[in-house]
């Protein structure tokens, strides 16, 4: 599945998933006419949909990401986007590393945002967002970073072996970068701790459920396939759990959940 489409499928429940008493939390800190905020690694905008219709007052966002494609997407889905109040809301794109990004390039927002972004990142990088966020003194607001924990139901003996070969996958290195994958939210929370900044967190876990059974059907053969790349040793016995779990999908009988974390700092 493209990549972009693979977005689109999973945005309904991120948007379910996300702390919105995180929002409330941060909400007093942001002034300016309009209210700038920083999106890093936007993709093709739902962070940006879901956050904006849920502030009041006009606002103007940023968004930061690496694919010029999906910026362009993401900024014509902005288009008929108004903010709680019916206030505007307007959109500029940067094309490039946002790991790169300094104080300098987030002082004039009023908030930092990114959903589904640092467990692709390496410890390196997440220690310059955190850097940037905190010499720009402002709020950031990370959102439906994976934990590493799922749970299938029914349960399969197969299910925890997978479970840790992806996570060994999501920390794998590409390209002489070592991923943080699921321990990314843990070391966000201290990178953040020891440059004195307060840090909430709040579970926001999807739940697939018979609704859901396209995203679950396609989110399972990533999970899976991106174990037996790790492990080549599961592709045996994968071909008949794909096959088992699939068809659950299929039904409407297979649940899943899939643990997350947001984080509020500074807010």
């Amino acid at each position: 599945m493209p990549f972009a489409d693979w977005l689109r499928l999973r945005e309904p429940v991120d948007a379910a998933a996300r702390a919105e008493d995180l929002v409330d939390a941060v909400r007093p800190r942001l002034t300016g006419d309009p209210i700038l905020i920083h999106d890093l690694g936007s993709g093709t905008g739902s962070m940006s949909r879901w956050l904006a219709a849920r502030l009041s007052g006009p606002q103007h966002w940023v968004l930061h990401d690496r694919d010029a494609d999906l910026l362009a997407r993401a900024a014509d889905s902005m288009a008929g986007v108004t903010a709680a109040d019916g206030a505007p809301v307007t959109v500029d794109t940067r094309c490039g590393d946002l790991t790169r990004l300094g104080a300098a390039d987030l002082s004039d927002g009023a908030l930092v945002t990114a959903s589904a972004l640092l467990d692709m990142l390496t410890a390196e990088e997440v220690e310059r967002v955190v850097a940037a966020c905190v010499d720009a003194d402002r709020p950031a607001l990370f959102a439906v970073s994976v934990t590493g924990r799922v749970r299938l139901t029914p349960a399969d003996p197969l299910d925890g072996e997978v479970q840790e070969a992806f996570n060994a996958h999501q920390r794998r290195t590409v390209d002489g970068r070592r991923l943080l994958g699921p321990d990314a939210p843990a070391a966000t929370a201290a990178a953040f701790a020891r440059r004195g900044v307060r840090v909430r967190e709040r579970p926001s876990p999807w739940r697939l459920g018979p609704e859901q059974a396209d995203l679950a059907a396609e989110w399972f053969r990533g999970w899976l396939g991106a174990a037996c790349e790790q492990r080549p040793d599961l592709v045996g016995p994968a071909r008949v759990y794909a096959k088992r779990r699939l068809a659950d999908a299929a039904a409407g009988r297979l649940g899943v959940r899939v643990e997350h974390r947001d984080l509020l700092a500074g807010g």
